[in-house]
């Protein structure tokens, strides 16, 4: 089937208060125009220097979303034009995006990145760690950054009651950290879920789901 084709079984087949992020890494511009032409706004890249390639490649009314792992030497490369970063796991790295948003008079969304999963591999931090932050005053005076919600990586693994437990978690530590409103913390995004289990978590309360080879196809990774 045709990238266009596979946006439109998807997107037939969530509600219409989920965001799909189709996730474009290692896919070139031909194939992201195919499904900007097919009405796709979103895209996910989680390399800031391919993601930063196809921004000049690509119509600019795209919003760009990172979801990879950030290193904070590389925030500068996408501090203009970021519409959301996925995967904010330390104080350290939310201190750098603020200071390269306020370079270009932005506030740019984030989301803090919990780690939900066993694996030693998947990044994130601690609930406890979350809610310690959104409470510090060091996070209060922050003017540049804005932390719209939580995102989660599940366990790489074929037992969907692991999965739809870590899912879970996500949504609960969601719910509690909710209340902790201020005017750079607004949470209503919860992302988890990708091609794999995307379904799963929309039942566990995702908002907004990452997709990409249900989409664009298998990775090229040569």
């Amino acid at each position: 089937m045709s990238i266009k084709e596979n946006l439109q079984n998807i997107k037939s087949s969530i509600p219409e208060d989920v965001t799909l992020v189709a996730v474009s890494k290692t896919k070139p511009v031909s194939d992201l125009m195919e499904a900007y032409n097919a009405g796709q706004r979103i895209f996910g890249e989680n390399k800031i220097q391919e993601m930063a390639d196809k921004y000049e490649d690509i119509p600019k009314d795209v919003e760009w979303h990172m979801i990879g792992h950030v290193q904070r030497n590389k925030v500068k490369y996408m501090a203009e034009f970021v519409s959301l970063i996925h995967g904010v796991d330390s104080f350290k790295l939310l201190k750098e995006i603020n200071k390269r948003a306020k370079s270009h008079d932005r506030v740019i969304d984030c989301l803090l990145q919990i780690k939900i999963a066993e694996e030693d591999s998947k990044f994130g931090m601690s609930a406890k760690d979350a809610s310690s932050l959104l409470q510090s005053e060091a996070f209060s005076e922050l003017k540049n950054i804005r932390i719209v919600g939580l995102m989660g990586m599940a366990t790489f693994t074929d037992d969907m009651k692991q999965v739809e437990s870590e899912f879970k978690f996500l949504k609960s530590t969601f719910d509690a950290l909710k209340p902790l409103q201020t005017k750079n913390c607004q949470l209503q995004t919860i992302s988890m879920g990708m091609s794999g289990d995307y379904q799963l978590a929309i039942d566990c309360g995702s908002n907004m789901i990452r997709v990409g080879s249900s989409i664009f196809g298998a990775r090229n990774y040569n």
